[in-house]
C-alpha cells in the first residue's frame, strides 16, 4: 500500500488545518494556497487517487458537498464568480493523488489563470468524437 497522502493525514488529525465541512464520506477545508481568501479543498474521506477510482455513489457525494460549499463561499465572501476545478493524474495537472475539489472564489483581474489550446473541429469530427465516447458508456 502507498504511503497516505498529505490529504488523508488532514483528514487524520494528523496534521493542522481549517477544517469547514465534514460529513461521512467528504471533508472540506481551506486550502493552504489561497488563490483567493476563500478558497476550499472539498476531498473524499477515502483516499481515491481520481476520479476514475470511485464509484457514482462516491462522485456524488463528493459534487453535494462541493454544491454546499460554493453556495457557503458565495454568501460568505460574495465573490464575482467561482470556479469548480478537480483536476486527474499528473497530465490533468493533480498535484496529489487524492481526488478533490477547488472551490475558488474568482474576481475579474484576480490573477489567476487557466489557459489551454482551443481547437474549433468541423461538426462531423466532433459527432465521430461523440459516438466514441459513447460506444464507451458502460452502465454498472
Amino acid at each position: 500500500m502507498s504511503s497516505p497522502t498529505i490529504f488523508s493525514r488532514l483528514i487524520a488529525g494528523e496534521l493542522p488545518c481549517a477544517v469547514v465541512y465534514e460529513d461521512e464520506e467528504t471533508f472540506a477545508f481551506m486550502d493552504a494556497g489561497q488563490v483567493n481568501p476563500g478558497h476550499v479543498l472539498v476531498a473524499l474521506k477515502r483516499p481515491a487517487p481520481t476520479i476514475l477510482d470511485v464509484t457514482e455513489d462516491e462522485a456524488a457525494a463528493l459534487f453535494r458537498t462541493v454544491h454546499k460549499i460554493a453556495r457557503a463561499v458565495q454568501a460568505a465572501f460574495s465573490p464575482e464568480g467561482i470556479t469548480l476545478l478537480q483536476t486527474n493524474k499528473p497530465a490533468g495537472w493533480q498535484t496529489v493523488p487524492h481526488i478533490h475539489v477547488h472551490v475558488v472564489p474568482r474576481y475579474q483581474n484576480d490573477g489567476a489563470d487557466l489557459v489551454w489550446p482551443r481547437h474549433d473541429p468541423p461538426i462531423e469530427e466532433l459527432k465521430a468524437l461523440a459516438a466514441r465516447i459513447a460506444a464507451h458508456h458502460v452502465v454498472e
